[in-house]
């Protein structure tokens, strides 16, 4: 039997400090992680704060839309 709504969501996270420096020299990419969310308990968009290789730091990663 097939489900209608999956409640776990596979989920994209964006590096916010990256997408904003735009086209810099120093930053070489855009680093993302997947993971996944319930969406039940969750339904606003998921923030966490990762490491980034580009920034070489910890910075806050923002879900974004597949």
């Amino acid at each position: 039997m097939a489900k209608g709504k999956d409640v776990r969501i596979r989920v994209i996270l964006e590096c916010i400090s990256c997408v904003r420096k735009g086209t810099n020299k120093e930053s070489t990419g855009i680093s993302r992680y997947s993971t996944q969310k319930n969406r039940h308990n969750t339904p606003a968009q998921l923030e966490l704060r990762k490491f980034c290789r580009y920034c070489r730091k910890h910075t806050t990663h923002n879900e974004i839309k597949k």
